[in-house]
C-alpha cells in the first residue's frame, strides 16, 4: 500500500512538473512570435515611411477606392496646401516631450477641394501656475504649406472622467480626442487620419515626436524568463524526480553492503 502511494506522488509530481515545463516553453514560443509579428510590422512602417511623398490627391484618391485606406496610409509622408482653422484648435493636456508635461496642439487645415485634415501642429509647456493658459503660438493666415507624416487618431491618456469632454474653464483644452465625434461636432469633413507635422521647431511649437518602436526587445526579454523557467523547471525534474533518488539508492546499497 505504501509502495502504491509513494509512485502514485511520483507520477503526480513528475506530471505536475513536466506540464510545467511545457507551459512556460509555449509562452517563451508565443513570447517569440509575437516579437516576428512586430518586427514585420516594424518593416513594415519602414517601408511607409521611406515611400515617395503624398499630396492631397493622392490620399483622397486611396480613401474613397477602400474604407480600409487609412490603415494604410499611416506613416506615409505628406505635403499640404491650406488655411488653419484655429477656432478649432484643441490643446491636449499631459501630453510630453523632453521629459516635460505639456500640451499638443492639434489644429483642422482647410484644403483646397472643401475638405480638411485634423493636424497635430506640435507641443507647448504647460504653465504650472495655470494650467488654463496656454502658451502663444503662431498661426500664419493666408495659404501655407504643411510637410508630415499621415498618422492615426491621437493617442489617448488615461483620464478618470470623460476625457472627451472640453475642460469647463478652457474649452480648447482636453484630455483625449475622439476623431468621429470631433468631425459631428465641428462639420468639418475631416479624414479619418490625421497629420503629425514634422520639421524643426517653429511657431512656439516643438515637433520631437516619440519614433515608433517595434517592441521587439520587451518580447526577447520576456521569451527569456519563460525559457529560463523552464530551464529550472526541466532541471528540478531530473534531479528530484531521477538522479536524487538513484543516488539515494546507491547510498543505501552501499551502506547495505558494507554492514557486517
Amino acid at each position: 500500500m505504501t509502495r502504491k502511494r509513494d509512485n502514485l506522488r511520483w507520477w503526480l509530481a513528475t506530471l505536475a512538473m513536466a506540464a510545467g515545463v511545457c507551459m512556460t516553453v509555449a509562452l517563451g514560443l508565443w513570447q517569440m512570435d509575437r516579437a516576428a509579428q512586430k518586427s514585420a510590422w516594424h518593416a513594415a512602417q519602414q517601408a511607409q515611411a521611406s515611400a515617395s511623398m503624398l499630396d492631397a490627391q493622392a490620399v483622397r484618391s486611396q480613401l474613397a477606392a477602400s474604407a480600409e485606406a487609412a490603415e494604410g496610409l499611416q506613416q506615409r509622408r505628406i505635403t499640404l496646401r491650406g488655411q488653419w482653422l484655429p477656432a478649432h484648435a484643441v490643446y491636449l493636456d499631459n501630453r510630453q516631450m523632453q521629459g516635460r508635461p505639456g500640451f499638443y496642439v492639434l489644429m483642422p487645415l482647410q484644403l483646397e477641394h472643401g475638405d480638411a485634415v485634423l493636424v497635430q501642429r506640435g507641443w507647448i509647456a504647460r504653465n504650472f501656475q495655470e494650467r488654463q493658459t496656454l502658451q502663444a503660438i503662431e498661426t500664419p493666415p493666408g495659404t501655407v504649406q504643411v510637410k508630415g507624416v499621415l498618422s492615426g487618431a491621437p493617442a489617448r491618456t488615461y483620464a478618470l472622467t470623460d476625457g472627451d469632454a472640453p475642460d469647463a474653464q478652457n474649452p480648447q483644452i482636453r484630455q483625449n480626442l475622439n476623431l468621429p465625434a470631433f468631425v459631428q461636432a465641428t462639420g468639418l469633413a475631416l479624414w479619418p487620419v490625421t497629420v503629425l507635422q514634422t520639421g524643426s521647431a517653429s511657431e512656439g511649437l516643438l515637433r520631437e515626436w516619440p519614433q515608433p518602436s517595434s517592441g521587439i526587445a520587451t518580447h526577447h526579454g520576456y521569451a527569456f524568463q519563460w525559457f529560463a523557467i523552464a530551464a529550472v523547471l526541466a532541471s528540478m525534474l531530473v534531479w528530484f524526480q531521477w538522479l536524487q533518488p538513484a543516488r539515494a539508492r546507491r547510498i543505501h546499497n552501499t551502506n547495505t553492503v558494507s554492514r557486517p
